[in-house]
């Protein structure tokens, strides 16, 4: 079972340098999202179409930042509901995000922080579909985005998180894809 806070600062568990480079690296690729790719499309598509480009990667990293601490995060990383997804829950409660990194299904710890892997994961799922909207320029209509968002970052990426670095069906089967997480 995964360590709890203890309220003294002194949790064994905790390596301050890994969790440092845990957010450096995924502060780096929430970079990449915005303003880097925002700016980019924005820059590549004609001027009509540069503000709802850059609309279109903002949304995308906001959208999925309230999905992902609502419900999304434990459905790719929880506890295990189905071979392909986890039981969907909140991890906005202090007490959640300050224990020790672990995942249930797969059993695998981590020596910093919930809060730092549930950043580190959201700005993944974000990246992953700001690149989408890279696809999508000047060809959708930004309602249609808004509506896509959510039902493509629950029904494709949590299910692909979770059966590879969940613990799901893949993982079960031998599948092996370290892009998604530092196993520690």
């Amino acid at each position: 079972m995964a360590g709890s806070f203890n309220a003294t600062g002194d949790n064994p568990w905790l390596d301050s340098g890994d969790n440092a480079w845990q957010l450096t690296s995924a502060t780096l690729v929430g970079l990449q999202s915005v303003p880097g790719l925002m700016i980019l499309y924005a820059g590549i598509v004609k001027k009509k179409w540069a503000i709802n480009s850059a609309f279109m990667a903002f949304y995308a990293f906001a959208c999925v930042l309230i999905c992902w601490v609502v419900f999304a995060y434990k459905a790719a990383f929880g506890k295990h509901m189905l071979p392909f997804v986890g039981v969907p829950g909140p991890v906005l409660t202090m007490d959640w995000e300050l224990r020790q990194a672990y995942l249930p299904t797969s059993g695998v710890t981590a020596n910093y922080g919930m809060a730092t892997m549930i950043y580190f994961q959201f700005v993944f799922a974000a990246i992953t579909l700001v690149l989408i909207a890279g696809a999508f320029l000047g060809r959708m209509n930004f309602v249609a985005w808004m509506v896509f968002v959510p039902l493509w970052l629950t029904l494709s990426y949590t299910v692909g998180a979770y059966s590879l670095w969940g613990g799901g069906f893949l993982s079960v089967l031998g599948v092996i894809d370290y892009s998604g997480i530092v196993y520690c």
